[in-house]
């Protein structure tokens, strides 16, 4: 049924335009041209020479003929190119595909095959790898290009020509773009890590990528004088899409090739960092480094952590250091960050131990995210909101993902009843902030009773001599199976703990039957953000 507002009143040129985050970084160095938007080492970009590089960047792009809907595959650690990519080759209506730096040469040239790349940019250090991959790759990349950072040790050459020569003699300074044909058009491409059978490629949209981008900066307070420092990889869900978010705000980018507390707290120090992110792993390194590594910082430093939720002892450290934590939780099919655990003025003067638990859960959804819920994920009825009844965690908004590429049987399973089903158990809190109790293939089920491996964990971790933990279930023939536990110690205790030590401190601190009847010591599988490769201990834990 049409209403008056249906008549004469269209869009056009003058009041829609397509949303995408390019403009930030146009915006950012029209009104402040002349502020550091980059650092690496010994090298500052100013938003106008920033803004000159990813023009280009983009211009010489073009030339070659890569246009809307080709893939660019960059594989590079934080540094100045693979920030600039983020913007050129969106700005062509170019997918972005930004590589796993830790992925091996098989799995690199199934992504190049399966998301049809037609331009590959490698930096040197990494160009061992690449060079395996493109050998292996049946439809070679049109135009290799490599990467030379003057920060890293010269490596093997597999490109044709080197990205700074090609920035110098392609490239059109005062190139000029067209904003996207359509919002929902393709920007990136970032495949999932494979627990089983190959990556999936998820496809975000420029629309996705804006307002995630402005949630993002709205959430964590950032502003034009606001230093983000790189210990998050740019290439895990376009850096959260904080590759973006950073320059919307008008703030610096100081980039980081390698998470190391040598290098992390001394750029802290001189740079005047007051952002930053990175897995719960990135604050174990910061507060386990050496005495002889750290350095004191007057400012105090903003830290979003994702992932499982940082233990309560993690917290009171990072705190005492000079860090406040917030927890965030996301997935790549969300663009990262979709939920925060926003802060309550009446946690201010809460004993640690009382304020802890509440800052650890998952929190309420942030400013783009439609909506979230926990729910049966069979019936899709809500579960009570008594902080018990487990359910799964799903969202709905502009920020979910289009879908995986060329897997519309993934994409109907993840997106279906209308809502993404994250495959996170969680519960839901009286006051509406939601809790993540385990993924649903990690929950351990034991004589019939439910025991969540992140409490379990998060007992561990309270111990002084503990550093990381990780449960998992191992099968058990009386119980079917209970939790065994993988444990990492602190530097210099490395033998301070016996397995029977660690099985009788979780039996004094926790429910008896939820303790875990196996310890395993030693350094934890992680992906290259961070995060522990649960679906490994689990392989392990079967075999003991």
């Amino acid at each position: 049924m049409e209403t008056i507002f249906d008549t004469d009143l269209d869009k056009g040129p003058a009041n829609y335009v397509p949303l995408s985050p390019v403009g930030f970084l146009i915006r950012a160095a029209t009104v402040y041209p002349n502020r550091t938007a980059v650092i690496h080492g010994d090298i500052r970009y100013t938003y106008a020479q920033f803004l000159e590089r990813v023009r280009r960047f983009a211009s010489a792009l073009k030339a070659r003929g890569i246009g809307r809907g080709d893939t660019v595959s960059v594989l590079s650690p934080n540094i100045p190119a693979l920030l600039e990519a983020h913007y050129a080759v969106p700005m062509i209506g170019a997918v972005l595909n930004a590589l796993n730096t830790r992925l091996d040469a098989p799995t690199l040239a199934f992504i190049l095959e399966h998301g049809e790349s037609k331009a590959v940019l490698s930096e040197c250090s990494l160009n061992d790898v690449m060079g395996e991959a493109l050998k292996i790759t049946k439809n070679k990349p049109e135009i290799i290009v490599d990467i030379i950072d003057p920060e890293a040790p010269e490596g093997p050459r597999v490109g044709t020509t080197d990205y700074e020569t090609m920035l110098d003699a392609e490239g059109d300074p005062d190139f000029r773009h067209d904003p996207p044909v359509d919002e929902w058009d393709a920007l990136a491409l970032n495949y999932t890590s494979g627990t089983t059978g190959n990556p999936k490629g998820v496809v975000y949209h420029h629309r996705g990528a804006y307002l995630n981008a402005m949630s993002n900066a709205l959430t964590f307070q950032l502003n034009s004088r606001s230093v983000y420092l790189w210990t998050l990889p740019m290439f895990h869900c376009n850096g959260w899409t904080y590759t973006w978010a950073v320059t919307a705000a008008c703030g610096t980018h100081v980039c980081l090739r390698r998470v190391d507390p040598a290098l992390i707290f001394p750029m802290l120090r001189d740079y005047k960092v007051t952002h930053m992110c990175g897995a719960p792993i990135v604050l174990t390194m910061l507060i386990h480094a050496p005495d002889s590594q750290k350095c004191e910082f007057p400012q105090r430093v903003e830290v979003c952590t994702g992932g499982a939720a940082p233990p309560s002892a993690v917290i009171a450290k990072m705190e005492a250091m000079g860090f406040n934590v917030t927890h965030m939780y996301g997935m790549t099919e969300c663009y990262g960050p979709s939920t925060v655990c926003a802060w309550q003025p009446e946690w201010d003067d809460m004993p640690l131990d009382q304020r802890a638990p509440l800052m650890a859960r998952q929190g309420v959804a942030m400013v783009a995210l439609d909506g979230q819920r926990v729910a049966d994920p069979e019936t899709f009825e809500d579960v009570p909101p008594d902080g018990e009844t487990i359910g799964m965690l799903m969202i709905r908004s502009n920020t979910v993902m289009r879908g995986y590429l060329k897997n519309p049987t993934a994409t109907a399973e993840a997106l279906k009843g209308g809502w993404l089903n994250t495959g996170d158990l969680a519960v839901m809190h009286e006051d509406g902030y939601i809790e993540v109790k385990d993924r649903a293939k990690d929950i351990i089920i034991s004589g019939g009773e439910n025991i969540s491996s992140l409490e379990v964990e998060e007992v561990l971790f309270r111990h002084p001599h503990i550093m990381e933990a990780a449960v998992v279930a191992a099968p058990d023939e009386k119980w079917g199976e209970t939790p065994c536990a993988y444990v990492t110690m602190a530097p210099g205790h490395e033998d301070a703990l016996s397995a029977q030590d660690v099985i009788d401190y979780c039996k004094n601190n926790m429910a008896r039957y939820k303790a875990p009847t196996k310890v395993i010591f030693g350094p934890l599988p992680k992906t290259a953000t961070g995060k522990i490769q649960k679906f490994v201990l689990r392989s392990q834990a079967r075999d003991l």
